[in-house]
């Protein structure tokens, strides 16, 4: 029965923890790109509406772009086609 109370209690200061911090461990990794998720093709910069690197703990540097319709992709940010669209934007 201790070993429940305490693992329980260990859950409930996690959760209160994460909630006042405004962190969720699951948009942590959600914000990453691995290897199989870059797109190959090129988005044409019309249907582009925003885009943000990903944060410096992912394994992959990448950049996730937001099209018009909401959906999002993962380019490499060494591709030539999005290196001269940011140029672009600046």
């Amino acid at each position: 029965m201790k070993v429940f109370s305490l693992s329980l209690l260990t859950l409930l200061l996690g959760t209160l923890w994460t909630g006042n911090h405004g962190i969720s461990f699951r948009s942590l990794h959600g914000m990453c790109c691995s290897k199989m998720m870059f797109t190959e093709w090129e988005i044409p910069a019309f249907r582009i509406r925003s885009y943000e690197e990903t944060p410096s703990h992912c394994p992959h540097r990448a950049v996730r772009v937001t099209l018009l319709r909401g959906k999002k992709l993962c380019v490499d940010p060494e591709q030539g086609w999005f290196q001269q669209y940011r140029r672009q934007k600046e």
